[in-house]
């Protein structure tokens, strides 16, 4: 999320930038929040529209860089997957970043990651290697913000505070 100054108002939108730097990005029309002007400052999600253009947007992803969420594939092909992140641009999980081969209408937990050949932001459902090996920063008794992963023959895999691995061990409570 970038905080930007409103430059200029034309026919296709917006177009804003910072005071550090000279790149200027788009906010499409469709997109303007009401009431705002030029001078103006706006919080949006800067990504790469279908088009590869960088683009602005005032919608509110489901999952921002480097972190972990639960999302909802749209379609799957042979190519890779496209998972609803919130946008009106689907998030692409390649194939080969595929834990397993994803089913359009279930739900995964990704990881959101720049890819460096493309330049464009990705999912992956591989998410083990993005997790926090060390000793957790929580306590017994503390509370703990918990996405729920895959059934294994041991019981549940979960992801705690978007960063450690944990798993809940499978009891007769527990059933898929």
């Amino acid at each position: 999320i970038n905080r930007l100054k409103v430059l200029r108002l034309t026919p296709p939108g917006m177009y804003l930038g910072s005071e550090v730097n000279d790149d200027v990005v788009l906010l499409p029309t469709r997109l303007i929040p009401e009431g705002l002007k030029v001078d103006d400052y706006v919080e949006v999600f800067i990504y790469t529209d279908s088009e590869d253009r960088i683009i602005a947007t005032s919608q509110t992803p489901k999952i921002r860089l480097n972190e972990i969420a639960g999302l909802e594939v749209k379609d799957a092909t042979q190519i890779g997957a496209f998972l609803d992140w919130g946008l009106d641009k689907d998030l692409f999980v390649p194939f080969k970043e595929q834990q397993h081969k994803m089913i359009k209408g279930d739900k995964y937990l990704v990881y959101l990651y720049l890819d460096e050949q493309s330049s464009r932001l990705a999912a992956t459902s591989k998410i083990d290697r993005f997790l926090n090996n060390e000793d957790p920063t929580f306590n017994v008794g503390d509370q703990v913000d918990l996405w729920i992963g895959d059934y294994t023959d041991l019981g549940v895999n979960v992801v705690i505070n978007g960063q450690y691995k944990g798993l809940f061990i499978k009891t007769n409570y527990l059933k898929k």
